[in-house]
């Protein structure tokens, strides 16, 4: 039950009402700390990528590419600053519970909303993923070594279990929306039961795979609690009681962690997830609440704003994109043949400001010549009904994990961009949007 304290004292804060908690409209269209902080969130998780990768050269000239952070142990609590993803998915359902109650107050139906979630989607990722079949079947043309080509393949595919989770949550958005405002605790205390039960079993038994139920608990319950921010129920929440659930998490997780229950790798609890990211995106929550007032003027100037807009404009863009550009900048150091030190080094951590800088400024190039069509959004979407809707998701989910599962071959790449546009066109997605 210590587990379940620190969710069910914040889902607790109000009782579950029987209509929406906030009228469609009676709350501000977007939240500046919000888009400050997902905008944060996302270049966090650009940098934790170029920072895993790991490329030198062989003692006779082969070309290495591996996990830099493999193996440090200063990873670890390094870990506890970079696994941002449970507020990430906090701050992506308070996005989702406005978008779709302001449609749902327009006649939107669920169809609608989770059609245009698929567009909004994977129309970003697409292009990412078309580019990465292109490229692995090049460097296989040019006689790249075969464990090469596959560790770039893997590399590109691992950060796309994010849209493929997050598509499958965006699906569900409508009924857990309506969950939330009629059975509000009784939702979060079902999840978070979920969760703990697969970890027993999974621990019990040693079956991992019994570990990837999690995919739907962890990352839905984190998703639900973004709704409880977005309907303005936790706004009654003091600093003081958001420091006690903050210390109530943290004090859960030590316990966690101290008795081997998880790993003290936040990174290494992500796949499948685990029960110390629910406590973890509890405390997150809790610290983002308590400092979201400062965090308004923060980002009050224009320039700051102007930088925000950009980012969010283009979220699944950058998202989509940066490995492949972390990977291709990797492959150019590599064909340069300059004195790469090896990862770990002195010499290496030295690089890295300069590696990070090449990073973000590659990146954001290639986002704004690929990141058009995104800021752009679903202008004049088409009506879906609820079937086609859902078949363009189980389509889009099944080229993603087609990618995860086997994308360290090119032809995997390939089949699961014919599957993700087959979701796009299921979806209304039209060709011509693609380009």
């Amino acid at each position: 039950m210590a587990l379940l304290t620190p969710v069910l004292s914040v889902a607790a804060v109000a009782p579950a009402p029987s209509a929406p908690a906030t009228p469609a409209g009676a709350r501000p269209a977007r939240d500046t700390a919000v888009d400050a902080v997902r905008a944060l969130l996302l270049g966090v998780v650009v940098l934790l990528h170029a920072l895993m990768a790991g490329v030198s050269v062989d003692a006779d000239g082969s070309p290495i590419l591996r996990n830099a952070m493999e193996g440090w142990d200063g990873f670890a609590p390094l870990t506890w600053i970079l696994q941002i993803m449970p507020l990430f998915f906090v701050l992506g359902g308070f996005a989702s519970y406005t978008q779709w109650t302001r449609q749902r107050a327009k006649g939107a139906t669920a169809g609608d909303y989770v059609a245009g979630r698929v567009r909004r989607l994977l129309i970003p990722a697409v292009g990412a993923i078309i580019a990465a079949a292109v490229l692995l079947a090049a460097l296989v043309v040019a006689g790249v070594p075969a464990d090469v080509v596959a560790t770039a393949g893997f590399r590109i595919g691992q950060p796309f279990w994010f849209l493929g989770v997050y598509l499958g949550c965006s699906a569900l958005v409508p009924v857990m929306v309506r969950l939330h405002e009629r059975h509000r605790v009784l939702t979060f205390a079902a999840l978070a039961a979920g969760v703990v039960a697969v970890d027993i079993v999974r621990g019990a038994t040693g079956v991992i795979a019994i570990g990837l139920l999690n995919m739907a608990f962890v990352w839905l319950l984190l998703q639900q609690l973004g709704f409880a921010v977005a309907d303005g129920s936790l706004d009654r929440l003091r600093r003081g009681a958001l420091l006690a659930v903050t210390g109530a998490a943290a004090g859960t997780a030590a316990v966690l962690i101290l008795t081997g229950a998880v790993p003290a790798d936040l990174i290494a609890a992500l796949n499948p997830p685990m029960a110390i990211l629910m406590v973890v995106g509890v405390a997150q929550t809790a610290v983002f609440l308590a400092l979201r007032p400062r965090l308004r003027a923060a980002v009050a100037g224009s320039r700051t704003a102007a930088v925000v807009s950009w980012v969010n404009g283009r979220a699944m863009t950058i998202y989509s994109w940066h490995m492949l550009v972390v990977i291709a900048l990797a492959g150019i150091l590599l064909l340069a043949h300059v004195g790469l030190p090896a990862p770990l080094t002195a010499a290496w951590w030295a690089s890295r400001p300069l590696w990070f800088a090449a990073v973000l400024v590659a990146v954001a190039l290639v986002v704004a010549v690929t990141g058009r069509r995104e800021a752009a959004r679903e202008s004049a979407a088409a009506r879906a009904g609820r079937m086609r809707a859902t078949g363009a998701t189980l389509t889009g989910v099944a080229g993603v994990v087609t990618i995860l599962v086997g994308g360290s071959s090119p032809s995997a790449w390939v089949v699961g961009a014919v599957l993700v546009l087959g979701a796009l066109r299921l979806a209304g997605g039209r060709a011509g949007r693609l380009a």
